[in-house]
């Protein structure tokens, strides 16, 4: 089999997967009554979702680490530490579900537990970059690459990557949302790897966003599955370590543009309402809600934020020719 094609493939037995085995998962959460826990500060409409089967990210990662260990033989190093940090993110966002649903505390673990778990797997990541990838980043759109000196390398890679999970976290509000935007995403980095001659990466990042199409299947509105943050956080975490073993952690802000939107609109919200004391920039924080509140449908919302993804994803592909 072509080398070029192992990502094909990967995404479409990836996808398979999820059509396959979604139901059973979808029906056993629901079993356990793991119901989504709604905040009551968030949009009205998003009340009806309460008791939705939440932590379908199990979905995701699963999937995608099959269609990995039946595609990628032998697992290289790089690989090794892409299925580290999804599955070490995707079990810190596991346990945050677990006691939103279990102990029905709608914001889950604690910020400094959740941090500390967080900056420990993003530390790990970023040592074994630092010992084995080199501290080169290579520019989008000059096709050079500059060196971060040490001291700056690890600090910057764990920021980026801790940075990276919460984005995608954040984006993770509107049914089909954060799975079809890190589709998009998934399969731009696909691409990129392969040019990159980082045909390993590229495997891993098709089976994220087949196993994310996959999920789309179940969660597309209206949804009967949420991921929860099993699945952001594993999603986060796969984005951001492909591109910082690939050296091409600039492209992030390019690729997952939305989730940089989403996280400045929160970023700004919350320095506008200290600034003047009580008014707010959007209606709403996270972007997608802002237009929610204007009175856009959740669909419409979902579909035209997934299409500005999808441009961001083009343009970071022109950026790496």
């Amino acid at each position: 089999m072509p080398a070029t094609f192992l990502p094909v493939f990967s995404a479409l037995l990836a996808f398979a997967l999820s059509l396959l085995v979604g139901p059973y998962i979808i029906s056993y959460l629901q079993k356990l009554k793991l119901g989504q826990v709604i905040r009551t500060d968030g949009p009205k409409t998003h009340l009806a979702k309460a008791g939705t089967p939440t932590m379908g990210g199990v979905l995701i990662v699963l999937c995608t680490v099959v269609a990995l260990l039946v595609v990628a033989r032998p697992l290289t190093d790089s690989t090794i530490i892409m299925l580290f940090a999804t599955v070490g993110f995707g079990l810190i966002g596991f346990l945050d579900d677990f006691i939103k649903v279990v102990a029905r505390r709608s914001l889950g673990l604690r910020a400094r537990e959740k941090l500390v778990g967080q900056f420990g797997v993003a530390l790990l990541v970023a040592l074994y970059a630092y010992a084995r990838v080199g501290t080169d980043l290579i520019v989008p759109f000059w096709k050079e690459t500059i060196a971060l000196s040490g001291l700056l390398y690890v600090p910057f890679t764990v920021f980026v990557l801790v940075g990276v999970v919460n984005a995608v976290n954040l984006t993770d509000g509107l049914d089909g949302l954060a799975a079809g935007s890190t589709a998009i995403s998934a399969a731009a980095f696909a691409v990129v790897f392969l040019l990159l001659s980082h045909g390993d990466l590229s495997v891993f990042s098709g089976a994220v966003a087949g196993a994310c199409l996959g999920f789309i299947w179940f969660n597309g509105p209206p949804a009967q599955v949420i991921m929860g943050d099993t699945g952001s956080f594993a999603l986060g975490a796969a984005l951001a370590t492909g591109a910082v073993l690939s050296r091409t952690t600039l492209f992030l802000p390019i690729i997952g543009g939305l989730f940089l939107l989403e996280t400045l609109s929160v970023i700004l919200q919350v320095l506008y309402f200290r600034a003047t004391k009580g008014r707010r920039l959007f209606r709403m924080a996270p972007l997608h809600h802002h237009f929610e509140l204007l009175g856009w449908a959740e669909s419409k919302v979902m579909i035209r934020f997934v299409l500005l993804t999808l441009v961001f994803a083009v343009l970071g592909l022109y950026a790496i020719l």
